[in-house]
């Protein structure tokens, strides 16, 4: 049986209403997004989820700087090798966790609290199941895993007790990631930012304590620094638990309801069916970056320098169209939800031209101020620097085109359409980005594979928005 708020006398919903009037007719609720004006709706909603994206970074800036400066080169290294192989872990979870966020988002537009809990049990659930399965074929499998690798055998043993450690913990690591999509599903994202916080204050702290010892604790090394981790996201989740129980928010499972933990029926096939492409996704954008810095590497010691560099700036260029991006996609799941069409077009329109207007801005200050933002990874006097320069005046404003696609995937996401981006993304990845280094690289030397990126961004752009003109991908909801 679906709860749903009473309407207040004198605001029935009479039989004959449109869509659009019913939805206008229904009573707010605690994360409602299919009500009120869009922008402020829209930035109140984003703005938790960018300022959480920044502070994650900046926390793992700052854990590899204590690992870096406490244990060295060979630890730093042993990090990168571990994380490398949990990436590809948590792009599973991410894209099971933006199909139950779409999902839950859907129910809750409609006022379907009770299936929006079902699917959000179903999620937590799916995730638990196969986070604990990889957990234990991880510790079992992770010296082969660092063998196929290829990692230095100096790094080696502290690789095999970091990635262990991440191993062990992950089930609760996604937990906490299912929670907080969940909650942004429905429309919090507010929560979720303070259990960042906590979680980010507790890792920066923790990580030299458990890593060198003093007093009385353990001297952990570079498993210490896994451990933190896992603590702080621990924190992180009970607080957001403690909430939701308090506040006695929508998702929350009591009693009988907690036997939706227990994945099932349509609920998991939507999990599966939508999760998966999404998870792709992520792949095929990070297996792409390791192909690029396989191309950088063949430039020169310099160029690899310049290239890092810049890429830890365009991180930060990114950050608003994935936080929009994500909101947009909530709000249109809502909308959907309840019926609301109209509000749709809008929400995307508005979310495009907030996009595009923090993204061109980031980008102009990154190019305007290019050399003391450089020079905080390289040195102001760095031979590196004036590669550097040279790729931002090429590259930056490609990251502001492609966030273009971001704002429409996230809308056709919110539909359930996740097979034609993936394609889209393939395409402009891979026959476009390196399609063209391939083809531009014997004629215009080095610069190919800085060409590359806007090549790429503009082919991806264009299919976007044809896709979005003229496809169909409004026909994979099907209420």
């Amino acid at each position: 049986m679906n709860e749903a708020s009473p309407i207040p006398a004198g605001e029935e919903i009479e039989a004959g209403d449109t869509p659009q009037e019913e939805a206008a007719a229904r009573p707010a609720m605690r994360g409602d997004l299919t009500k009120g004006p869009i922008l402020q709706t829209l930035l109140m909603f984003s703005i938790p989820m960018l300022v959480s994206n920044v502070l994650q970074t900046l926390n793992g800036s700052v854990n590899a700087i204590w690992v870096g400066r406490l244990l060295g080169e060979a630890a730093l290294a042993a990090t990168a090798n571990a994380n490398i192989v949990m990436f590809l872990v948590v792009a599973a979870v991410f894209g099971f966790g933006m199909a139950t966020t779409v999902r839950v988002g859907q129910h809750f537009g409609a006022r379907q609290i009770d299936a929006a809990r079902r699917t959000f049990g179903t999620g937590v659930g799916f995730c638990i199941g196969i986070s604990i399965a990889t957990a234990v074929i991880g510790w079992f499998g992770a010296a082969a895993l660092l063998d196929l690798l290829g990692t230095p055998e100096v790094s080696r043993p502290d690789a095999l007790a970091y990635l262990r450690v991440i191993f062990v913990t992950l089930p609760l690591a996604a937990v906490s990631m299912m929670v907080s999509m969940g909650m942004r599903g429905a429309g919090d994202s507010k929560t979720p930012l303070y259990a960042m916080i906590l979680a980010v204050v507790l890792d920066i702290a923790l990580n030299p304590l458990l890593i060198i010892g003093p007093g009385p604790l353990p001297a952990l090394g570079v498993a210490g620094s896994a451990i933190a981790t896992a603590i702080a996201n621990t924190a992180g989740l009970l607080l957001q638990i403690v909430v939701i129980y308090r506040k006695d928010l929508p998702l929350r499972l009591r009693g009988a309801e907690l036997a939706y933990l227990r994945p099932s029926g349509p609920d998991l096939r939507y999990v599966l069916a939508k999760g998966l492409p999404m998870g792709a996704q992520m792949l095929i954008v990070s297996s792409a970056g390791l192909i690029m810095i396989g191309l950088v590497n063949r430039e020169g010691l310099n160029a690899t320098a310049a290239y890092g560099a810049s890429l830890q700036l365009w991180n930060y260029l990114q950050m608003p169209a994935f936080a929009i991006g994500s909101a947009v996609s909530a709000m249109v799941a809502q909308s959907l939800g309840a019926g609301d069409h109209g509000r749709i077009s809008k929400v995307n329109a508005i979310g495009m031209a907030t996009n595009l207007v923090m993204s061109t801005v980031l980008a102009a200050v990154i190019v305007g101020f290019d050399r003391p933002l450089l020079a905080l990874f390289l040195g102001a006097e760095s031979p590196a620097m004036p590669i550097a320069q040279h790729i931002q005046l090429i590259c930056t404003a490609s990251f502001v085109l492609v966030s273009i696609t971001m704002i429409l995937t996230g809308t056709m996401r919110a539909y359930g359409a996740v097979g034609a981006p993936l394609v889209i993304l393939f395409v402009g990845l891979y026959p476009g980005r390196l399609g063209f280094y391939a083809i531009a690289r014997p004629l215009i030397g080095s610069d190919a594979v800085w060409w590359a990126y806007p090549v790429g961004s503009v082919l991806t752009v264009l299919i976007s928005l044809g896709y979005y003109r003229w496809g169909k991908w409004r026909a994979a909801f099907k209420g």
